[in-house]
């Protein structure tokens, strides 16, 4: 009997995995970016409503109607759970539409959510929380309003050909062939709401032109939508400013301007330029390690629903903020609901006008469509799988971005667990080791000068890593002896300027369920006398708990002491050992506030105030940033602060815990040509606490123990092939692991 009830749990068990792997299975679509047929159905659909009038986003006016954005809309969460937890029918899909009316008495922005979805036939207005209007000139800068600037920076160079042409030693913005001048615009576009005004540097058009500024930079308003109503309001030249470019070139010609005259350009030595230089010690003759998979993939992809050693997810890309990663289980046991980027920013410092106007909001900037094509054997393994993503922005056709997403396994090259037994007697009693072998899910942004390197990482004994890798060119600006306070000289007129980066990811957890808390866990000293000393005391560490209750409360500010360990748990659910079951996250960061709480700009970013903080669940606070905050951030459309204003109870309660990293970059010569990702990674860890009844990595096979036998010699237990192949080793496995004095 009793082992016909065994039988009975263990078939219960195995069915209830199957199920609930299926149920991921099947709601994982749920996620799936929309595809080309669909993005174009869209397109087709709001294209065939008359009373929109729309026209094409490429058409050379901006007084026109057009779509910017297509991307999915997310089904609300209690919705897509049916889906997840019972198996039922998925919610319809559908997609979030941005429409730029500039062919109005008053230009304003829409936002349209369009269902059904691969057929569309109904449309509704998406509003903010709060029904904040969006303000037309907080729109995203389009390709087409670029060549508009394009012109109007031609007739700017016109004028100052001269200048232009002796300070650069021969370039010019105009009929210039293999020596031309190129721009960057700063943003914010302004220096308060309803303004579209943006610095302009120009540069020398060559490899890694961003730290090849020439000393000119003009501010042009750009806010009409006649751009034959644009004018220059300032130009500044050599640490001058002047009301106007016939101002600069007359000064220049009469001499009371001291003149630029930069070094002579030579294109075989391009200190921004990729190609070797100086000595390599390096053997060039032969590859350096490659990563290999013997006997083929351990892991499986199907679409966006990915699985690996216990894991299951799925993913997405979402166009305007980034990658995303959904129902995250582990054997079968949902870790969290949503693990999602929300915005990065970096904010410099200056000396010039430029540089003390930019403030990079980068979801202002379609991040997500920033997503390129992947080099293999650089951006990820030859031998990973490579994905195609499909983006709809500023376009009038889906644009196929080849191989811009990867997942790979790779081997860490550092041991998950291990242990050397010593038994003192220059032998050993055991060694036991596991290989950590984990998966990665990359992608890349590309946000005109810099690349964000974004990765999830999943390790076999339940943990996740999420981190970003910064590298690209830094934002450099012309030399003055006052900007040496903002940065450093990088090379002849170049400063790079001082910035710091600030990530924000959302963290949706259900540990155990999507009924969690919240406590926080620090350290405090007690003394007391010792029980086997009494005329001594120990002094020694105790656990300090605090269960935080409401939002405010947990809450962390910039500044403030952060505790030790944050830890989100399901008072209802215990482990074996009746600890209740729960996950905490482990920063990796050296971030901290960018601008005092409330100035102006910060406003925009009020998630920058803090390292975490958490909140209740709510469809309505999906995000934390949009694609306005850059032309808006001081009257901005989301505000996070909003968010836990309300100082919401948040004990047993569906929790979303919203995670700040980054770190201040003070530029150096070694970031010439370009920044290096070592020490310029930032993340954080999701890692279980309680959670299983012991490390989950027990389970791997990937484990090696050896044991001296009765005859002294080792004996190696394994539970994978000894010999993996000729493309690794053709050696078995040799461990001896005795130790004598010689």
């Amino acid at each position: 009997m009793r082992l016909l009830c065994l039988l009975q749990l263990l078939c219960l068990a195995g069915c209830s995995a199957s199920r609930s792997r299926d149920w991921a299975y099947h709601g994982a679509p749920m996620y799936a970016d929309l595809t080309a047929r669909e993005l174009k159905a869209v397109r087709d659909y709001l294209h065939g409503i008359p009373e929109l009038e729309l026209t094409e986003a490429r058409s050379k006016t901006l007084m026109k109607n057009s779509i910017l954005l297509i991307e999915l809309h997310l089904p609300r969460k209690h919705e897509a759970l049916r889906a997840l937890d019972r198996g039922q029918a998925k919610p319809q899909r559908q997609a979030r539409v941005i429409i730029q009316f500039g062919n109005k008495t008053e230009p304003n922005i829409t936002e349209y959510i369009v269902s059904p979805l691969p057929s569309p036939k109904t449309h509704t207005i998406k509003t903010f929380k709060g029904a904040r209007p969006i303000r037309f000139e907080s729109r995203p800068i389009s390709a087409v309003e670029y060549d508009h600037i394009k012109d109007i920076l031609g007739k700017i160079a016109n004028k100052a050909h001269k200048l232009l042409f002796e300070t650069t030693g021969g370039f010019s913005f105009n009929n210039c062939s293999n020596r031309c001048l190129t721009f960057s615009d700063i943003a914010p576009r302004g220096v308060g709401p309803a303004e579209r005004r943006s610095w302009i540097m120009l540069q020398k058009f060559v490899e890694g032109y961003f730290i090849h500024p020439i000393g000119f930079e003009v501010l042009i308003n750009h806010q009409d939508l006649d751009p034959e109503k644009w004018n220059v309001e300032k130009v500044w030249y050599n640490s001058m400013f002047f009301d106007s470019v016939e101002e600069l070139v007359e000064k220049y010609e009469s001499g009371d301007v001291e003149k630029i005259k930069l070094p002579e350009h030579d294109d075989n030595d391009l200190y921004s330029s990729y190609i070797p230089r100086g000595h390599s010690n390096t053997a060039t003759n032969i590859h350096g390690p490659k990563l290999v998979e013997p006997q083929g993939k351990r892991y499986h992809v199907d679409r966006n629903f990915v699985e690996y050693a216990g894991w299951s997810f799925a993913y997405r890309v979402r166009s305007s903020a980034g990658l995303q990663v959904f129902d995250l289980r582990f054997n079968g046991e949902r870790i969290a609901y949503e693990i999602s980027l929300q915005e990065a920013i970096a904010f410099y410092s200056g000396d010039t006008p430029a540089a003390m106007q930019t403030k990079y909001i980068d979801a202002g900037w379609a991040m997500g469509s920033s997503s390129y094509e992947l080099a293999p054997g650089i951006d990820c393994p030859e031998i990973a799988t490579f994905v195609d993503l499909y983006h709809y922005y500023d376009t009038d056709k889906p644009v196929r971005y080849k191989n811009a997403l990867c997942i790979f396994e790779m081997t860490t090259a550092m041991p998950l667990r291990r242990h050397f037994d010593s038994n003192f007697k220059g032998g050993y009693n055991f060694f036991g080791g596991v290989d950590n072998a984990v998966l990665v899910l990359r992608t890349t942004s590309t946000v005109y000068n810099y690349d964000y390197i974004w990765d999830f990482v999943f390790y076999q004994n339940g943990v996740v890593e999420v981190k970003v890798s910064a590298t690209g060119y830094i934002h450099a600006t012309f030399f003055t002896a006052n900007g040496l306070h903002y940065g450093a000289k990088v090379y002849n007129h170049v400063l790079g300027n001082l910035h710091t980066h600030l990530i924000h990811y959302k963290v949706d957890l259900d540990i155990a369920g999507r009924e969690n808390s919240f406590e926080t866990i620090d350290l405090k000293y007690v003394n007391f006398t010792n029980p086997w000393s009494p005329k001594n005391f120990i002094v020694q560490s105790k656990l300090h708990r605090t269960e935080q209750k409401t939002e405010r409360s947990a809450a962390f500010r910039f500044g403030k002491k952060f505790p030790r360990y944050v830890h989100f748990y399901n008072p209802n659910e215990k482990n074996k050992w009746g600890h209740q079951k729960g996950y905490r996250i482990q920063f990796n960061s050296h971030a901290h506030s960018v601008l005092p709480r409330g100035w102006r700009e910060e406003n925009g970013i009020s998630w920058s105030r803090y390292p975490l903080a958490v909140t209740r669940h709510k469809d309505s606070e999906a995000t934390s940033s949009s694609m306005y905050t850059q032309g808006d951030p001081w009257d901005p459309v989301v505000s996070f602060e909003d968010y836990i204003r309300n100082d919401e109870d948040i004990v047993n309660q569906d929790l979303v815990a919203w995670v700040t990293v980054g770190f201040l970059h003070v530029p150096h010569s070694e970031d010439i040509p370009n920044t290096a990702t070592p020490g310029n990674t930032v993340g954080f860890f999701l890692r279980p606490f309680n959670f299983f009844d012991e490390d989950p990595s027990v389970a791997s096979r990937s484990t090696v123990i050896v044991r001296q036998g009765k005859d002294g010699k080792p004996k190696v237990q394994r539970w994978t092939p000894e010999v993996i192949g000729h493309c690794v080793s053709d050696k078995p496995f040799v461990y001896n692991g005795t130790y004598a004095g010689v």
